[in-house]
């Protein structure tokens, strides 16, 4: 039981509305120190990382919006992440909007030969600035992980890429972009679309899906955008898509993370407390992680 390490990262700029800033304030409110204490964890929290403010600043390019900024903040979560791994202690970071996983994969895979990732989502984030339909970056943080995008993305934390497609499995899936399929059929991802979920299970879906980040792998890595639950259950997030996976589902997906014992580093993004309904998202974010990291009924 690594400690734990708590990063905030009240990023808003990379999503398309306002309140995902609010997110890691609204996830430690609910209770996540205690929760991980109460596990048995040591856990330590640093605060959140200095963001700009949106209002300061004015789109350049429409189909990167906030490029700069959003780049820096990343540069600056990748070196804070990188840090933490080297202190020996997990890192556990709190979002802000899903751009911030470009900064968290690129402080993380620096450690690892090779890095598995579960993309737990209802989005694949596999847009590039030449198929995005909305020049909103938090739709292209899986896409520059692997490789694939603008080079100030596709190089934060001066490498490229990060993870294999190989080692990348999507969870929730229910919303994809043409571009994202395209690119998801020609790299060969495993995506695990709602579709499947209803057809073989979760249980199953996180056993194959556990195969495929762990195969070869020295580390595997949970990004947790919480959309991918069905917004009967998490209405505070900034893209709701219905349909998605029931609550129950979602902690056997983390249950049964936490037994195969292989999870190295999460993130747990786009809590949005304006569209919440007392503070309700982000104590089922607070749920997960107790999940995830081990908690049991019995």
């Amino acid at each position: 039981m690594k400690p734990i390490t708590v990063i905030g990262v009240p990023l808003d700029l990379g999503s398309g509305r306002r309140g995902v800033d609010m997110g890691p304030s609204a996830i430690r409110y609910a209770n996540l120190h205690e929760k991980l204490t109460k596990i048995g964890f040591d856990v330590e929290d640093i605060g959140n990382l200095s963001v700009p403010t949106l209002e300061t600043y004015k789109v350049i390019d429409p189909k990167l919006k906030y490029l700069d900024e959003i780049v820096a903040v990343n540069e600056k979560l990748a070196e804070t992440v990188s840090e933490t791994v080297e202190k020996g202690r997990f890192p556990l970071v709190l979002g802000g909007d899903h751009s911030i996983a470009i900064g968290t994969i690129a402080g993380v895979a620096k450690h690892h030969r090779k890095l598995g990732v579960i993309w737990f989502d209802a989005h694949g984030d596999l847009n590039t600035h030449e198929t995005t339909p909305s020049g909103n970056i938090h739709g292209m943080s899986l896409a520059a992980s692997l490789g694939y995008g603008h080079e100030k993305l596709v190089h934060c934390g001066g490498y490229a890429p990060k993870v294999g497609p190989e080692n990348v499995v999507i969870i929730g899936a229910r919303e994809l972009d043409p571009g994202e399929r395209k690119l998801i059929k020609e790299l060969g991802i495993r995506v695990f679309t709602m579709h499947d979920i209803d057809r073989i299970g979760m249980a199953r879906v996180m056993e194959e899906a556990l195969k495929v980040v762990t195969d070869g792998t020295d580390g595997v890595h949970l990004s947790l955008d919480l959309d991918g639950l069905d917004p009967k259950d998490c209405p505070g997030v900034g893209t709701p898509v219905v349909g998605g996976i029931t609550y129950r589902e979602s902690h056997l997906a983390m249950e049964m993370l936490a037994e195969a014992k292989v999870l190295t580093s999460a993130e747990f993004v786009e809590v949005n407390p304006i569209l919440d309904i007392g503070n309700k998202t982000a104590k089922v974010a607070v749920a997960l992680v107790g999940s995830a990291f081990g908690e049991i009924v019995l």
